[in-house]
């Protein structure tokens, strides 16, 4: 069994559908926001421009910070004492599904990926809010944060409190902070040319997450992707000796993958037809739900990458903006797909980093 069907139920086991009345069921909390999931983030390319100059700003003799702003990594990393690192990250949203509960269990799982992502271990939570007052009931807070509670304490993770404000759209995610070993960190600037390249969750979310919030449309199985923690493909990592890992959420597989190989100085070549995908995504990409934020995400990365041959949907599939994906890890990972492998820098041609065939 590959890990995106390694945790079963979710959604199908009633808890996402506890809380339905009235004046309620007629809201889509999708359509209170502009975007959804992490297909609303800032472009990659704005974003790298607007952080330039905040880069190098750590002394170069503060050796307790392990890993920085420099290369974008999943979290900032800190050594605290002989042998524990702590992990810091934050993450948060706008509405990817409809259902209160569902978007809170799937926003807990995306902010808890960055901690896997590094190889920690989650050790605490705080919720970040921001909520419409006038336009939703608070009672569907409740439900976002009931969900977000949910899929913490699977991960053996304590929410303490959080900060909300009064807000135009709804928001919701967290701030996590984890442990790690800092001998044994995932980083995206350790990557070494040779080795295959894992992927532990099919792609395809954000256009299935586009076609729920165009059509109403539900995807159970996204959610259950979604829903799933990295949990158990970072200790899989770890113990297979991997050194190289990031997650794949809202830049895509070619975006974050582009990210490591510059990171690491390394190239890579992906085996598009090795690539798992969600069940359901080629129908809802051939009918045109596409993310603005996957587009944005090939665009950035196409200077860079060579498809000769391969068809502009299939790069829209790999450039997919995910939410809540998993983990792209340099080296094989027992039960996930080894979608391609990494070569010397250079190897590919001028100024190629990725190429797809």
């Amino acid at each position: 069994m590959g890990w995106a069907g390694a945790h079963r139920g979710g959604w199908a086991d009633g808890h996402s559908f506890a809380y339905r009345d009235a004046m309620t069921d007629s809201l889509r909390l999708t359509q209170f926001a502009a975007g959804g999931g992490c297909a609303c983030k800032i472009p990659a390319e704005e974003l790298e421009q607007v952080v330039a100059g905040l880069r190098g700003q750590v002394p170069a003799t503060d050796a307790a910070v392990l890993v920085g702003l420099d290369d974008g990594d999943d979290a900032a990393v800190v050594q605290v004492a002989p042998g524990v690192a702590s992990v810091s990250t934050a993450d948060f949203f706008t509405p990817v599904v409809d259902d209160p509960r569902t978007w809170g269990r799937i926003a807990a799982a995306n902010a808890l990926s960055d901690v896997y992502a590094m190889g920690g271990t989650p050790v605490m939570a705080i919720n970040l809010v921001g909520w419409p007052r006038a336009a939703l009931p608070m009672e569907l807070l409740t439900e976002v944060l009931a969900g977000g509670l949910e899929i913490a304490t699977q991960a053996g993770c304590p929410v303490i409190g959080g900060h909300s404000i009064d807000s135009p759209e709804p928001i919701y995610g967290m701030a996590v902070t984890g442990t790690a070993d800092p001998d044994r960190l995932l980083r995206n600037d350790a990557a070494e040319p040779g080795l295959p390249i894992s992927l532990t969750k099919p792609v395809g979310l954000g256009i299935l997450n586009n076609h729920h919030k165009t059509t109403g449309a539900l995807h159970p199985h996204a959610i259950e992707v979604m829903t799933q923690l990295n949990a158990a493909a970072s200790r899989a990592a770890l113990q297979a000796g991997v050194r190289a890992a990031t997650d794949v959420t809202g830049f895509g597989l070619l975006g974050h993958l582009f990210k490591m190989c510059r990171a690491s100085a390394v190239a890579a070549c992906i085996d598009a037809g090795a690539v798992p995908c969600v069940d359901g995504a080629r129908e809802a990409l051939a009918a045109g739900h596409v993310p603005g934020g996957s587009r944005r995400n090939l665009d950035w990365v196409r200077p860079h990458l060579s498809a000769e041959g391969v068809a502009e949907d299939e790069l829209l599939l790999l450039a997919d903006a995910q939410t809540s994906g998993g983990l792209l890890v340099i080296g094989e990972v027992p039960g996930a797909p080894v979608i391609g492998e990494t070569v010397p820098a250079g190897s590919l041609g001028e100024g190629v980093m990725v190429q797809v065939r």
